[in-house]
């Protein structure tokens, strides 16, 4: 595992030079990388009544395209895109995938499924139900995200889920190992110099702190089913087993990867945090390791006044529009936070 981990952040380190920063990684997914797009498909009839439906707000996000028919969601601050799919004039694609959907029983119209990219796997399906119980799945948001969301954008580093597994000794194994390591890491990791220099600007008021943080997820809270269905997919055979699964989030809610709890140990936790903390040299989202966790938050909004993107961050003075230099700061946390 962490062989694997050290070849990969390798070759996505020796990205193009002529693009290289000395922006933490973590950092510069915060400010600059928008979040992966999901795509909600609502397959309906007109014989089902749908069109009765005049205000799609009722089901789903406002920051869906497409949720009102009277208005627009800008694309670059969405969560995704609403697809209408009449199930008795669909192509093919579409109708392969409400005949599998439906193969076992009938189903109620309207009927939604939301998919997206997850790392290489390209349109996994997250969630599928009835439309009207969308917004109650917990789909785009949880209380888990909400204080992930929170906390990055306090100015964590990166924070480590811990998804329990049935296996109680495992599961204690990784929460101390997790309280062990993050105090120890926060002391010891040191950001790249030259932070603030003209190709290494920060934007965002949000303070620059090597700081690790962790939440704990329980592998049967109802509210978490989303995440727990997300991450289980993902390492299905560990899960199944019985161990707990790590994962460290950073940027704009994007996890690096989703670790077996036999494969936790202080060096590969070492490793990964270096690697989030080092100089930015690859500036391309998706040439880095990683997927986005679907976090119903408008991070444009909450990094910057007026909500609008920086700009490229290659250009001499473009830090003109920070009130002040940003310094690293180093913070001490307590064991099991």
């Amino acid at each position: 595992m962490a062989s694997r981990w050290l070849s990969l952040m390798m070759l996505t380190t020796m990205g193009s030079a002529a693009l290289a920063c000395n922006i933490p990684v973590f950092r510069y997914a915060l400010e600059r990388w928008r979040p992966d797009r999901c795509e909600v498909i609502v397959f309906y009839s007109k014989n089902s009544g749908v069109d009765s439906l005049s205000d799609w707000g009722n089901y789903l996000p406002s920051r869906i395209e497409g949720v009102a028919r009277d208005s627009t969601v800008d694309p670059t601050r969405s969560l995704g895109a609403m697809s209408l799919i009449d199930i008795n004039t669909a192509d093919a694609e579409h109708r392969a995938i409400w005949d599998r959907l439906s193969e076992s029983s009938p189903i109620a119209l309207p009927y939604a499924m939301v998919r997206g990219d997850v790392g290489s796997v390209k349109q996994m399906e997250l969630w599928h139900g009835p439309l009207d119980s969308l917004k109650s799945s917990y789909t785009f948001q949880s209380p888990a995200r909400q204080g992930i969301s929170r906390r990055l954008l306090a100015g964590d580093s990166v924070v480590w889920i811990l998804l329990t597994g049935h296996d109680r000794d495992k599961t204690e194994s990784a929460r101390k190992l997790i309280a062990q390591e993050l105090p120890r890491l926060a002391e010891q990791i040191q950001l790249p110099e030259g932070i603030g220099l003209p190709g290494s600007e920060l934007y965002s008021e949000v303070p620059l702190l090597v700081k690790f943080s962790s939440v704990e997820i329980s592998y049967d809270d109802p509210k978490e089913t989303f995440l727990v269905d997300l991450f289980s997919k993902i390492r299905a055979d560990e899960f199944a087993k019985g161990e707990p699964l790590v994962i460290p989030v950073f940027g704009r809610g994007r996890a690096l990867e989703v670790i077996p709890g036999d494969e936790l140990n202080s060096q590969l936790m070492t490793d990964l945090t270096l690697f989030l903390s080092g100089a930015c040299s690859c500036q391309v989202k998706e040439q880095n390791p990683g997927f986005d966790l679907l976090i119903d938050c408008d991070w444009n909004q909450e990094l910057y006044p007026g909500g609008d993107e920086p700009p490229p961050a290659s250009s001499i003075g473009q830090g003109a529009r920070r009130r002040q230099p940003l310094k690293p700061e180093l913070l001490d946390i307590p064991s099991g936070r």
